[in-house]
């Protein structure tokens, strides 16, 4: 049974890949911080990055799938410490020790945030910057670690039934559960969502050796309008969607193409997902 090494087990998507791939293969969780024991993975645990490091020659894994990050929309000097240790020095120390681990497949996630508006290096925020700076690291590590096929998989906004992110289908959720407005910034608002069990399906896809290492985009295949995702719950509930629209400017973000990979295709992310999770 192949190995894997997860990273960011507790979040939104590493939580989601952790409980579908805990079913097939033996999953190794790192965390920071002591967690609930679970029989979906072997958690290990570190308090420095040189315990990290030590730790990390004593294991062996097929794969490595990091998914850890800390995401701050609008940065404060504050931030600073958390974005750089999460966003490049945790994972440097773990490509540093790829070799040692035998890893055949390092798998990351970055953002269509990198190249805003599909722009080629236009970053939306700082935290686009960091992860962009991760990207150039693994480009690194390709040259030096030739034997290891490194997927540097790019993706835009995410949805799940089980999000608790401060999102925007997230906070129609629960405002829609609580009979509540939603101030939502445009009536012309167009976003490219995709579903965590489609972030799942494509790690599986992957791990059957279906595509060459690269960078690949991971979004959906259209945009949707929340101006219709709120008209077709509204249309078939008798319990209905507040909104107070901001303005009526279009936003229609543009990706950034990178290749798609072989045999993946956005299966659980259509408008009728969308309003499921809604109204969940």
């Amino acid at each position: 049974m192949k190995k894997i090494l997860l990273t960011g087990s507790t979040g939104f998507i590493g939580s989601s890949i952790l409980n579908e791939l805990s079913k097939k293969y033996k999953i190794i969780c790192l965390n920071r911080r002591k967690i609930k024991k679970s029989d979906k993975c072997k958690n290990i645990y570190f308090t420095t990055f040189k315990n990290l490091n030590s730790k990390l020659k004593k294991i062996q894994v097929d794969t490595v799938i990091h998914c850890a990050t800390h995401y701050v929309k609008y940065h404060k000097t504050s931030d600073l410490r958390k974005l750089s240790e999460a966003n490049i020095l945790f994972g440097n120390i773990i490509l540093e020790n790829l070799d040692k681990m035998k890893v055949k497949n390092f798998i990351n996630f970055s953002t269509v945030w990198e190249n805003y508006d599909g722009i080629k290096d236009n970053y939306f925020n700082l935290y686009a910057v960091y992860k962009r700076s991760f990207t150039e690291l693994l480009k690194y590590y390709e040259k030096i670690l030739p034997k290891v096929n490194f997927y540097n998989l790019f993706i835009s906004d995410t949805f799940g039934k089980k999000d608790k992110r401060h999102k925007i289908i997230n906070v129609l959720k629960n405002n829609y559960k609580n009979n509540k407005n939603t101030k939502i910034i445009s009536s012309k608002l167009n976003l490219n969502l995709l579903n965590t069990n489609d972030i799942v399906n494509s790690i599986s896809v992957i791990l059957k050796n279906k595509n060459k290492p690269g960078q690949y985009n991971l979004v959906n295949t259209k945009n949707y309008s929340i101006t219709n995702i709120i008209n077709m719950i509204n249309k078939e509930s008798d319990k209905k969607i507040k909104v107070k629209w901001l303005n009526n400017k279009l936003i229609k973000q543009r990706i950034f193409k990178y290749k798609k990979l072989i045999g993946w295709y956005p299966k659980k992310s259509s408008i009728h997902d969308i309003i499921s999770v809604i109204k969940s």
